[in-house]
């Protein structure tokens, strides 16, 4: 895993490109909103109390969505929606507008040429427990009918399916925090072996439940930092302490350069390589050393002909636990021996918080974005970055990427020991 391995020949044919963005976060309902926030230091993470069945109110902190998706949807559709599903909607909508494919008769005809791939961690998980909680106080008859079709995994997939018209496949990766990421592999892949023209992709998580607050407490995943909010999630910080959960959805438009050109498309960035591995070492816990992600980075640099010295700007997964942390830095040092002084680093959970499932999307999209800007984005709750580290983090003010070509790469890992990686490239 040597920064001067050969890299293999970019693949030039059904390169895939982004032509539509979409975002819904803790700092805002859209991709500007969310991206202005951000760049100003902006933390949407709040105290957040919940009532329990036995004994007192717990207190966790959380990053609640800046926009509820029902005030967006129409009533009849949010009804008919989990959370999980209405957040991808609201960001694959605005994606496609972007992308100026604002309504399915504008999309390839019949759709026989669009896929969905949305990926999810925890999925439909509270529409579940409401209706376990039904089942339980008011008997199986005021159960659901929906129940069904909102508690699987697919259920985001197939709404935003339904909403384009897709026809050439749609999927739904289930791989924990690498869902989102995973699913842009997967639009890859389909872009490059040409089984599709568009592929509208990204992940989506609404878990913020007392159920699974008190879980990831109980692992001591958490921040504790109950009386300092702003500051509790600080990625690659020397005191962080764990996450904080948040929820929203990103999603992308990828589409084949081809396809875009022939329409006139603006394109924002490109999407031109990725890496899956499996650490196969704990279900929670990184490999040592982080091997399994370091083989995730050099897959991807080597599946888009890039050099690691070609990469200056890094989106890290860091979530802000002790050990997931350390375990990327040791992987990011292996992929890039020597060669990180010029590389910034971004660590933005800190902003919106762990959003499972939907984070690697959304911080694909906001890879892209600081490509097209050239400007990398803060970690505003950052303090000291950790000895350990030893990375170029970018602090609290955004720093600027340099002119010429740009490369980026992004990480994401996910419970089971998942790791995808993924290349990007500004538009030139």
């Amino acid at each position: 895993m040597s920064p001067r391995h050969a890299a293999d020949p970019p693949r030039e044919e059904c390169a895939a490109v982004i032509t539509g963005l979409g975002l819904t976060t803790a700092l805002g309902g859209d991709v500007p909103s969310t991206w202005r926030a951000l760049l100003d230091g902006v933390c949407g993470v709040e105290r957040v109390d919940f009532e329990a069945p036995k004994g007192p109110a717990q207190t966790y902190l959380a990053a609640p969505a800046a926009v509820d998706p029902k005030t967006v949807l129409s009533s009849a559709k949010a009804a008919h929606c989990d959370r999980s599903a209405q957040f991808a909607l609201v960001a694959a909508r605005e994606a496609l507008r972007d992308a100026g494919l604002p309504d399915a008769s504008s999309l390839a005809a019949g759709g026989s040429r669009v896929a969905v791939v949305v990926g999810v961690g925890l999925g439909g998980i509270t529409s579940v427990l409401e209706q376990n909680r039904r089942l339980e106080t008011r008997g199986a008859g005021r159960v659901s009918p929906r129940t069904i079709p909102v508690m699987l995994p697919n259920h985001p997939a197939a709404e935003v399916g339904l909403m384009v018209g897709a026809k050439a496949g749609v999927h739904a990766p289930v791989s924990a925090c690498a869902a989102g990421a995973e699913a842009l592999t997967q639009a890859l892949g389909m872009i490059r072996e040409g089984r599709a023209d568009i592929v509208v992709a990204g992940g989506t998580e609404a878990a913020l439940h007392p159920l699974t607050l008190a879980g990831f407490a109980r692992l001591q995943a958490l921040s504790r930092r109950l009386d300092d909010p702003k500051r509790a999630s600080r990625p690659f910080d020397a005191d962080r302490d764990g996450f904080v959960m948040g929820e929203g959805a990103g999603m992308l438009v990828v589409e084949s350069a081809e396809h875009a050109a022939a329409r006139g498309a603006r394109v924002h960035g490109r999407l031109t390589g990725s890496g899956i591995t499996n650490d196969s070492h704990h279900v929670a816990q990184p490999a040592p050393g982080g091997t399994g992600c370091a083989a995730a980075v050099d897959a991807a640099l080597r599946d888009a002909g890039l050099l690691p010295e070609q990469v200056r700007h890094i989106n890290a997964h860091a979530t802000s636990t002790p050990l997931g942390d350390l375990g990327e830095a040791q992987a990011l040092h292996k992929v890039f021996a020597g060669g990180l002084d010029d590389v910034a680093v971004s660590a933005t959970k800190g902003a919106f918080g762990h959003t499972l499932g939907a984070a690697g999307a959304i911080e694909a999209v906001l890879t892209v974005l600081a490509l097209r800007d050239r400007t990398a984005p803060p970690a505003c709750s950052l303090e000291r970055v950790d000895p350990e580290i030893g990375l170029n983090v970018v602090g609290r003010s955004p720093a600027a990427l340099p002119s010429g070509p740009l490369a980026a790469v992004t990480t994401s890992m996910g419970f089971g020991g998942h790791n995808v990686a993924l290349t990007f490239a500004d538009a030139s």
